[in-house]
């Protein structure tokens, strides 16, 4: 029996899925493929049904996004290791064999070195910044395309793993809860990796790439990237941070979008000037988003409450302790 599930999330991705398919076909590793097919459409089920691999398939009747379906694979998963992998990823073909061999008896996640199509490095994981940001590490890497990548010395232990290519540990992720199917996408890496580290476990990387063609499903800078990442930030800070910190970064994020109107406003009545760097042109900045934000987590404040105080009950590690240790905060 293998030691791992990989889980592929798609949504209508025949343009990539393919490929990432011949990736998995082309391991060293024994392991299980199980596609997640998000409101499949037909030319997904064709390349599911036709390629040689032979994934098994989970299919959902609506687009769950990345977090719901890797929560909805998860009942199907009876390995030892869960692999999440993007559809948009195609691994190397020592990827598994590397991340199982790094996964120490400490160890609940392990990252890998995600490669962007010019060959410049996107993730090495994630590092936990001091306003509570999830945000990739990354190390120098050739930059011209086609080059081949510099070798990949794994820096320190990051904070937590990037999801889109990391093995956990199938026990350790049920064990804190699962995955966070609200966050649809974005952010459900980090705040697993955060409620990982509260119950003591161990986050490591290893040295093997995984090619990525980020944003194939999303569009990263569109008004629905920014939606989600920074709902997701609040919910996670919410679920995972010290009550101090939390509820310090919300009330920032409903200051900053009172006063957004106002900058611009002022900005407007200087004839021929446009607003400065004091309200940046970035959907993230428009206060209708930031009011929709606001909106979906006080609608989502039952949750936050319940699952806060579930993670409480689960961990080994004070919040402020690990706050402190990865962020000098």
């Amino acid at each position: 029996m293998p030691a791992t599930t990989v889980v592929v999330v798609t949504w209508r991705g025949a343009a990539h899925l393919g490929d990432c398919l011949d990736g998995l076909a082309a391991q060293t590793r024994p392991h299980r493929i199980l596609v997640v097919d998000n409101a499949a459409d037909v030319d997904t089920r064709r390349i599911l049904a036709e390629h040689p691999s032979a994934p098994d398939v989970l299919r959902l009747e609506r687009n769950t996004g990345y977090a719901g379906g890797i929560a909805a694979a998860l009942d199907d998963v009876d390995t030892e290791f869960v692999a999440w992998l993007n559809d948009d990823a195609v691994p190397s073909p020592s990827w598994l064999a590397d991340l199982e061999a790094a996964a120490g008896p400490a160890t609940a996640a392990v990252t890998s070195r995600l490669l962007r199509p010019d060959g410049t490095v996107q993730s090495t994981g994630v590092e936990l910044t001091a306003d509570g940001h999830g945000r990739d590490l990354a190390e120098p890497a050739a930059t011209s395309p086609g080059a081949t990548p510099a070798p990949f010395t794994p820096s320190p232990a990051p904070f937590g793993f990037c999801g889109g290519a990391a093995l956990v540990r199938t026990r350790a992720l049920r064990d804190v809860g699962g995955v966070p199917a609200e966050f649809f996408c974005y952010y459900e890496d980090t705040d697993t990796s955060w409620r990982l580290r509260l119950a003591g476990w161990d986050v490591a990387a290893a040295a093997t790439d995984v090619h990525h063609r980020h944003g194939a499903s999303t569009r990263p800078g569109s008004a629905a990237f920014h939606r989600w990442n920074e709902r997701n930030r609040l919910l996670m800070l919410l679920r995972c941070a010290p009550a101090g910190v939390a509820l310090r970064e919300l009330a920032r994020f409903t200051v900053l979008t009172a006063v957004l109107p106002l900058r611009t406003l002022a900005a407007r009545r200087r004839p021929g000037v446009r607003p400065g760097p004091a309200v940046p042109d970035a959907a993230n900045f428009d206060p209708r988003l930031r009011l929709r934000v606001l909106a979906d987590v006080t609608r989502r404040t039952p949750w936050t409450r319940r699952t806060r105080r579930d993670i409480t009950r689960r961990s080994t590690v004070g919040r402020g302790s690990l706050w402190r240790h990865w962020t000098g905060g």
